[in-house]
């Protein structure tokens, strides 16, 4: 069925713009940039990042100092979607119609380094037995799925950086499917650690401006130099049609398109003329039942690196054409890996409540080999009658999700 409707019912963030929905969405519209000198990363190759500001696990209880950070920030966005939702935690009409996907790329990594540095230095009988429930990828998904008692399938896509967005798209098909009624479905991610500074650090994905964080998230700016790494989560609450109207519940907006490809190509670097890309915008747009003119805005995956930015934009304007709005809001977040599909899903769906297009910070000279309409400066107003949803991992694995009003 194309164009199948998985209501949003309900939106809950933590990025390094802020707790909470509001917070963010103000943050993103006025294109404030996050990133940071971060005193733990001195005597790292970088020592800047976009941290989530004034996050206190202690609020979470319920043994949350067992809980790596990215399920921290999963299960606090949970309960913020669930309650702008108006649904109660845990009061199910039937709970094994409730699922839960949160994708990751990394899961507790700050756990496993952390727990490393033990082993090497104290002995394997210091090491935590709460090693591995804290670090596997799939906790986050676990530990909301018990938080709300939720019975229904539980998964965590381990797609990198498309993972919050893959996460939203098996959450559709569970709908569409029958299997559930409810999917509480994002992405979490907490990779500030030195391992991951120090590695992509070495593979040049990071920017070097240390000494001027603010200015260094720059997607497609003609002197972006690489991305600033992020953390957060972000989750959104899906619904069938049918459960939402029996609850008289509000909609912000419709997830109607979902597109996955493989680029098939290189490890890390993006096909070059963008082909996997393609395939997933070009899939989500027929499972939305859209066209090209249908398209009012893209938030695009434009992660302040020399490669991805000129060759996605190609790619939306060789499909979309160049008068579509683009924007990346990576340039106030930073990347955060695979929460990121899920944050920007969820801006998506405000940006269709609000008609609003949030700008493009750190975008002061765009490259010229970039032909698309790129939102800069302000946010623009207007309505938004369909927008994409970029994510593209390393390993070729991308995502495209179409929201509706």
């Amino acid at each position: 069925m194309s164009g199948f409707p998985a209501l949003v019912t309900g939106v809950g963030l933590v990025t390094p713009a802020g707790v909470g929905v509001a917070t963010n969405w103000s943050a993103v519209l006025a294109g404030r940039p996050t990133a940071a000198h971060l005193p733990e990363l001195d005597g790292l190759p970088v020592t800047m990042a976009c941290q989530v500001p004034d996050f206190s696990p202690r609020e979470l209880g319920h043994g949350s100092w067992q809980w790596d950070r990215f399920t921290q920030f999963a299960v606090v966005a949970a309960h913020e979607a669930l309650e702008q939702a108006g649904l109660v935690p845990g009061d199910w009409a039937d709970s094994s119609r409730v699922a839960v996907i949160i994708g990751s790329g990394a899961g507790g990594t700050a756990t496993l380094e952390a727990q490393h540095r033990i082993l090497l230095e104290e002995g394997p009988s210091s090491v935590s037995p709460l090693t591995l429930p804290m670090g596997l990828v799939n906790m986050a998904a676990g530990q909301v799925a018990i938080d709300i008692s939720a019975n229904g399938p539980c998964f965590a896509p381990c797609t990198a950086c498309a993972a919050g967005a893959s996460a939203l798209g098996l959450g559709r098909e569970l709908l569409r499917q029958g299997v559930a009624d409810v999917v509480v479905a994002g992405g979490a991610e907490a990779p500030i650690t030195p391992l991951y500074i120090s590695s992509f650090a070495r593979m040049r994905a990071l920017s070097r401006r240390s000494d001027d964080p603010a200015t260094a998230s720059r997607p497609f700016d003609s002197g972006r130099d690489g991305f600033v790494l992020g953390e957060g989560a972000g989750v959104l609450v899906l619904e069938t049609e049918e459960h939402a109207a029996a609850r008289d519940a509000r909609s912000l907006a419709r997830l109607t398109g979902y597109g996955a490809s493989s680029d098939a190509h290189h490890v890390t670097s993006p096909h070059p003329q963008g082909r996997g890309a393609e395939l997933a915008m070009r899939a989500a747009l027929d499972d939305a039942g859209l066209t090209a003119g249908d398209v009012d805005y893209v938030n695009a995956h434009g992660t302040s690196t020399p490669l991805n930015d000129v060759t996605e934009a190609a790619v939306v304007s060789r499909l979309l054409g160049d008068g579509v709005a683009v924007s990346s809001t990576k340039g106030v977040t930073g990347h955060p890996l695979g929460a990121a599909g899920a944050v920007e899903a969820a801006y998506c769906a405000l940006a269709i409540r609000d008609g609003m297009i949030p700008p493009t910070a750190g975008l002061v000279d765009p490259d010229p080999r970039i032909e698309v309409d790129l939102v800069r400066g302000s946010a623009r107003t207007g309505p938004v009658r369909a927008a994409l949803s970029n994510s593209f991992g390393f390993g070729g694995q991308n995502a495209t999700l179409v929201f509706t009003p």
